[in-house]
């Protein structure tokens, strides 16, 4: 796709949010759900500009995502709102692209520096005090960082800017009044101390940010996550896991079972299962999901409700007797 065309797809209409004057969170659960990130979190992005060739659907790819499901971030949107994330092409606030990196390198897939501009243009600086905003990148930075395709004859050096460059993206999203943001690690377990060595770079850069008082910064690991699913995914509600075959190379009736027993869908990405069981990690470090004041209202009266009527039926029991 060229790149003049590419500019007029990525024009997102504007989603009338609150000024930044307006920034403190004033809900107890999030009016607002923004990604920036790569194809882990990536809802249809890549599928749109590529004319739904990629991800295949014969492949068994689910709605655009590069997994046979939904992705962490759909499922905290399901909770919240009802629905799924919609990619930005599409006129949602998913504005992640499969292959993205956080080192912008000139190519046309926008890196997640250019995702931020995207996010600037069509909302015309504002941002929604209320709302949740993640950012989930630095897998392809780290496999590039190994394949030598990035970063030269200096790999540590690329990792540290990068890990540099992820952590200023918080402080830009700071500046324009983001309140709570989300940020994932480098997610690259397999690759050992280069990973290791990314997140210690990514740790010392966030160390370093001046958020506003008022600005939370959750901070998710991948790397601890998947090394604790790979020794105890019972822990997480999941079967034992195959960590080396992946769910497509299983073949279709393992795709059609949903890839129950397997880490990963395709060799890159977890499958859906696997991504359920972050979601659930992070809303049980973070509590992401939490209802609407109307809905703890509505759930306590449920909860009186059934305790008068067991009474009921207790006090009937007795009087029959």
């Amino acid at each position: 796709m060229k790149a003049s065309l590419l500019a007029t797809m990525l024009v997102a209409p504007s989603l009338g949010l609150a000024s930044p004057a307006a920034a403190t969170r004033m809900t107890s659960s999030y009016t607002s759900l923004t990604v920036f990130g790569d194809s882990l979190v990536d809802a249809g992005n890549i599928y749109a500009l590529t004319g739904g060739q990629m991800p295949s659907p014969a492949a068994g790819y689910f709605q655009g995502r590069f997994t046979n499901g939904y992705d962490y971030t759909d499922l905290l949107s399901i909770d919240l709102f009802g629905r799924p994330t919609t990619a930005s092409l599409l006129g949602g606030r998913n504005f992640a692209f499969g292959g993205a990196r956080i080192v912008d390198n000139g190519d046309i897939v926008p890196d997640l520096s250019r995702q931020i501009d995207l996010y600037e243009v069509a909302l015309g600086r504002t941002a929604d005090g209320n709302g949740l905003y993640v950012l989930n990148a630095g897998g392809n930075d780290v496999f590039g960082a190994i394949a030598g395709t990035i970063g030269g004859a200096d790999p540590q050096r690329y990792l540290q800017d990068a890990a540099s460059q992820y952590a200023a993206s918080v402080q830009r999203l700071d500046g324009l009044g983001v309140r709570n943001i989300l940020i994932t690690d480098f997610p690259v377990a397999t690759a050992g101390a280069i990973n290791t060595q990314a997140n210690a770079y990514l740790d010392a850069a966030l160390g370093d940010l001046k958020l506003s008082s008022d600005t939370t910064l959750y901070r998710f690991s991948f790397t601890d996550f998947f090394n604790q699913l790979s020794v105890d995914p019972g822990r997480f509600g999941l079967p034992a896991l195959d960590l080396t075959t992946t769910c497509q190379a299983a073949g279709a009736a393992a795709i059609a079972s949903g890839c129950a027993g397997y880490f990963s869908f395709d060799g890159t990405h977890p499958t859906a299962a696997v991504q359920r069981a972050a979601y659930q990690e992070m809303n049980r470090q973070f509590a992401l999901a939490v209802p609407e004041p109307t809905s703890w209202m509505l759930m306590l009266t449920g909860f009186a409700l059934v305790g008068m009527a067991a009474r009921r039926r207790g006090r009937g029991v007795l009087r029959l007797a």
